[in-house]
């Protein structure tokens, strides 16, 4: 039994197409950490929901058994169950949760229920203890786009989110667009190294030098007409018969002219919070050019803070080091904890109408 100022916790992720294991000792010590992603998806050029949970529950067992092998423990040994409880995929969500809640039952131990992008934001503390608020969070993945102050751990303040499609989302479906398959982020960026950024301007959706912070849309995001822009230019490449020549550079203005929105509305949020220290979370902020534009836009005077790349991607890692946090908060879930799609971020402050 680990020390109960220490304790041994196991976080479960099954949020969407990840199935991951982790064994945290205290705040930031990770023992064990499996991280399976599922690859069922590429022929579809996206997640399918069924087949994602079918995996999860094909492969939970596996990984949980694997990150303690790794951590040299055993599941009596663990302290405390953490799970991803929304939002997600629901199918994918209750696979992790009905785990949890299985081995907490039967190892009479505490459960805590994670929201995922809170985990997002745990996530760069596990590599650098400096990642911690106050700080501007741009929390950017395949579901998920939101622009949030973090004025301390449980306190946020919603400054800006999408209002359509999210950054990593829309990422996926240019990259389908250009045949280049799934997950998209990775592979339009490395084609972008290929291509002139400045060969096709595309448009920078809801982003205009006028807006005023009290405007509706001064820091919110829009992704869907930028997506449009780009299906416009592929079939006009199309019908010229210059696609295959093009992609790069289509790819190359369209990396641009997302990493410009999101980093001028962060940058905004500095400007307005008087808050130089941003933290980006979420399987975008693996995406090199908009780290790189980020510090470039803070200066010496600013602090940025990411994960590296396989704890900005969706793990189990980020959700024990939350599950940590909330238990400490004495935020333990009852037995009849369900998964939520939809869940609110605990301790996130709307806007005022």
């Amino acid at each position: 039994m680990s020390n109960t100022s220490r304790p041994l916790i196991l976080g479960l992720e099954t949020s969407c197409d990840e199935t991951s294991a982790a064994v945290l000792d205290g705040e930031n010590t990770i023992l064990g950490h499996v991280i399976l992603s599922q690859d069922e998806h590429e022929v579809f050029g996206g997640v399918v929901p069924e087949l994602a949970a079918r995996a999860h529950l094909q492969k939970v067992d596996l990984v949980v058994e694997e990150a303690l092998r790794q951590a040299g423990t055993s599941l009596r040994d663990i302290d405390v169950f953490g799970v991803t409880a929304g939002p997600g995929l629901i199918g994918a969500l209750l696979v992790g949760l009905s785990w949890s809640k299985a081995a907490s039952f039967a190892c009479d131990r505490p459960l805590v229920a994670v929201h995922h992008m809170e985990g997002h934001l745990f996530s760069p503390s596990l590599e650098n203890s400096a990642a911690q608020p106050p700080f501007v969070a741009l929390l950017v993945s395949g579901g998920h786009t939101l622009l949030v102050h973090a004025v301390k751990w449980g306190e946020y303040r919603l400054l800006g989110e999408t209002r359509d499609d999210a950054a990593g989302e829309a990422f996926d479906k240019v990259a389908k667009l250009l045949g280049l398959g799934y997950p998209g982020g990775p592979l339009i960026e490395r084609l972008a190294t290929e291509g002139e950024a400045s060969r096709y301007k595309l448009p920078r959706p809801m982003l205009r030098s006028n807006q005023k912070p009290d405007d509706a849309e001064f820091y919110d995001f829009s992704f869907s007409g930028l997506k449009t822009a780009v299906a416009e230019l592929v079939r006009k490449l199309e019908s010229d018969g210059v696609l295959s020549s093009e992609i790069a550079h289509v790819a190359a203005g369209f990396q641009e002219a997302a990493v410009d929105v999101l980093a001028s509305k962060t940058m905004r949020a500095v400007d307005q919070t008087k808050c130089a220290r941003v933290l980006v979370g979420g399987g975008v902020s693996a995406n090199r050019r908009l780290c790189d534009e980020l510090a470039i836009r803070l200066g010496n005077e600013g602090e940025l803070f990411h994960a590296s790349i396989r704890l900005s991607l969706d793990n189990a890692a980020m959700i024990a080091r939350a599950a940590r946090f909330r238990y400490d908060r004495g935020d333990v879930a009852q037995p009849d904890i369900s998964a939520s799609a939809t869940m609110a971020l605990p301790g996130l402050k709307q806007r005022m109408a």
